[in-house]
């Protein structure tokens, strides 16, 4: 049985048969179509539910998910529990009052804590809340403590509905067996800590959760090498257990058209780098993952592996052969850079070292921190404020004074969105947080919410982030350089002229347009005069956002992305200065405008990388992507190797790489049924191609070198 991929090279086969039917039928949308037939539990029989409070509605729904969800059992499965309710997919608590209700939001953009589920399992968990019941005597926090012990009490519900299941069914003993003593109970070896690990998963998502997994390696590794050490276990038998993990996350994968692609629910995971005392955690673990999603091409796990300048050549070699493989499936971090900018940020040097990702590539200290960002696009703020509207009457005496608009007009929106979305969340005094939709099953994954009496939306956890994107700003770095040029350096048109030319959206100035496309090179081909304009409005950007941090509760700090919101700000744009006409899809996260790099990938990293990057605390996306027939020789291998080295090196943060071609996506535009399983890295996530929008394919594609 193959496994699609976009490059020359067959996918090794290193699992079972039967292991690998399950992974077809899981990844061919067997159990997610499965999963939209029953699209959530009713509550419309439970009687006075209109007149509870929000928390005692979350806790009936939460009940009758446990009690009523479906059990699916798969044949040959090595590990059980399954999100079964279909509106779970679409981030929703999968459970109404009525059809006409609007349905309750659930939580992503986290990584939650497993850790303290292998250590001291679900029981420990349930008496830690009992013994903070005791302690608290405030009715709202009571009540909240209360709703932890009920749900721990739901989950309960639904782990013995497994049991009694898999009890009825032949050749599932061992399952049995596993699954009897977890998550309940601390796991005292590798299968067990995978199957409490997903069952907790499982249940999270049952509720309609997106969470990450965080640092997988971390969290099994003692148990695997325990586990070989005294010959309990194969490393072939572990690399059966585990792929069933990753097999069993295709489970909402649906096939169904989604505008951003199939499998888009934040199950991030992180790999290797250092622990909180500083040792190199790469480990037996580390290199499953990598065989796994090698041979099967799951990418609804998407992987980013920590890099530092003293991560073996192994490690290396092997992140660059799974990259060659295509599906984006594979990124990694600058781990170097991103301790510092933790760090600078205010974290403890130990609890920096933990940092995971948040279901996406922005940085978090999994199980501890609230992070939400605020995306915002740069490029309409010099066009509609700054240029408004490219006013025939504006004009300025020199680029310097344009440039001190911009960042002044940037300063006011980032002043907006800490009014707007930070105070917001708090009471008058600026230290409480208002009361806010009740989501507790996260809340027992995340420390010091059932300590603290407070829910995870309600100041719970240790961390409280929020953190403005700026995206579009290689658009800006492009369109400030070419007013520069053209009308203060050059003087080829003036700036009252430009600005008509621009409102007209260049009609009858091609030679012009040409000209200023093409004679000058633009962000992405280590050009310091373009690149400097972008390093200097990020650390203005990231002063700005500083200014307001710590004045609250809430961590107020910059980060960069746009995961894939240049096709929805297309229309709102006008023409671009640099050349490109209005509506057109320009650059995503810190990524050249498509079509203006010609440098090649290691030009895009010398541009990147020229600003100061840890102050972009919350993270910084580049994306590159490789013609396979440019990567299909023998010294592909190095040269990507070279690539991470070099990004390393230069003080980059995060980098996800992708391997497709033109060609290819265009016939899966075509023809979609021969390509169900082809998947591209979008931004943070990775998303089965022909499901998506064909906006969202056209941007995929015009990324990609012709």
């Amino acid at each position: 049985m193959e496994f699609y991929t976009s490059s020359k090279y067959k996918r090794p086969i290193r699992l079972n048969e039967k292991t690998r039917e399950f992974a077809y039928e899981s990844l061919y949308c067997k159990y997610g179509r499965d999963t939209r037939k029953v699209p959530y539990v009713s509550l419309k029989h439970i009687a006075g539910y209109e007149t509870m409070s929000a928390l005692e509605q979350y806790n009936c729904a939460i009940l009758e998910i446990a009690k009523t969800a479906p059990i699916r059992i798969c044949e040959g499965e090595l590990i059980s529990g399954a999100a079964t309710l279909g509106d779970a997919i679409g981030h929703n608590v999968p459970a109404r009052f009525d059809d006409t209700r609007e349905e309750m939001r659930s939580v992503s953009h986290l990584t939650v804590d497993f850790f303290e589920v292998l250590e001291i399992g679900m029981d420990g968990i349930r008496a830690k809340a009992e013994e903070a019941f005791k302690k608290h005597v405030d009715p709202e926090k009571k009540a909240f403590i209360k709703s932890c012990i009920h749900c721990i009490d739901c989950m309960e519900i639904w782990h013995k509905r497994y049991v009694e299941a898999l009890k009825e069914k032949a050749g599932f003993e061992t399952v049995l067996e596993n699954l009897e003593t977890v998550p309940f109970r601390p796991a005292r070896n590798f299968y067990e800590a995978v199957q409490s690990i997903w069952f907790c998963f499982a249940f999270l998502r049952l509720c309609g959760n997106w969470p990450g997994i965080g640092r997988i390696d971390v969290l099994l590794g003692r148990y695997l090498k325990a586990d070989l050490e005294c010959g309990r276990l194969t490393l072939q038998e572990a690399r059966e257990i585990l792929a069933h993990f990753f097999i069993k996350g295709c489970e909402w994968i649906t096939g169904e058209n989604c505008v951003s692609g199939d499998a888009q629910h934040y199950q991030n995971m992180i790999l290797a780098g250092i622990d909180e005392c500083g040792h190199e955690v790469t480990n037996e673990v580390t290199y499953l993952v990598l065989d796994i999603i090698e041979e099967t091409g799951i990418s609804d796990f998407p992987v980013t592996v920590r890099i530092n300048k003293n991560t073996e050549e192994k490690l290396l070699r092997r992140v660059a052969e799974v990259i060659r493989f295509g599906g984006g499936v594979v990124a990694v971090y600058n781990e170097d850079l991103v301790l510092e900018s933790l760090v600078d940020m205010g974290y403890p040097q130990k609890e920096a070292r933990k940092f995971a990702n948040d279901g996406c590539w922005e940085v978090q200290i999994p199980g501890k921190t609230n992070f939400s960002y605020v995306p915002f696009d740069s490029l309409k703020i010099l066009q509609h404020v700054t240029l408004k509207d490219y006013d025939e009457t504006l004009d300025f005496e020199d680029f310097a004074t344009l440039f001190e608009q911009y960042k002044k007009d940037l300063r006011e929106q980032i002043e907006m969105i800490y009014r707007q979305r930070v105070l917001e969340k708090l009471q008058e005094d600026n230290v409480h947080f208002k009361t806010a939709t009740p989501c507790t099953v996260v809340a027992l994954f995340e420390q010091s919410c059932i300590e603290r009496g407070l829910s995870y939306h309600e100041g719970g956890t240790v961390y409280n982030v929020i953190s403005p994107h700026i995206g579009g700003l290689p658009d800006v770095a492009n369109s400030l350089y070419a007013i520069k040029k053209a009308v203060f350096d050059e003087k080829i048109v003036s700036f009252k002229r430009f600005m008509k030319i621009l409102k007209e959206n260049w009609e009858n100035e091609e030679l012009l347009r040409n000209h200023i496309l093409n004679h000058y090179q633009y962000y992405g081909n280590d050009n310091d005069e373009v690149d400097f304009i972008a390093a200097e409005i990020l650390d203005d950007f990231s002063d700005m956002c500083r200014k307001y941090d710590k004045e609250t509760p809430i961590r107020f700090v910059s980060g960069v992305s746009t995961f894939g919101r240049q096709v929805d700000w297309a229309p709102m744009r006008l023409a671009a200065p640099f050349g490109r006409k209005s509506g057109e899809v320009l650059s995503g996260n810190l990524s050249p405008t498509p079509g203006t790099d010609t440098g090649g990938a290691a030009a895009i990293i010398q541009s990147y990388c020229k600003a100061d990057l840890k102050k972009q605390h919350t993270g910084a996306a580049l994306d590159i992507g490789f013609i396979p027939s440019n990567i299909d020789s023998d010294n592909a291998i190095a040269a990507i190797v070279g690539l991470i080295k070099g990004f390393v090196r230069l003080g980059g943060y995060f980098m996800q790489m992708d391997t497709v071609d033109r060609a290819t996506l265009i016939e899966a535009q075509k023809n979609p049924a021969n390509y169900q399983n082809l998947s591209v890295r979008v931004s943070g996530w990775n998303a089965r191609f022909v499901t998506m929008s064909k906006e969202w394919q056209d941007m995929i594609i015009e990324k990609i070198e012709k």
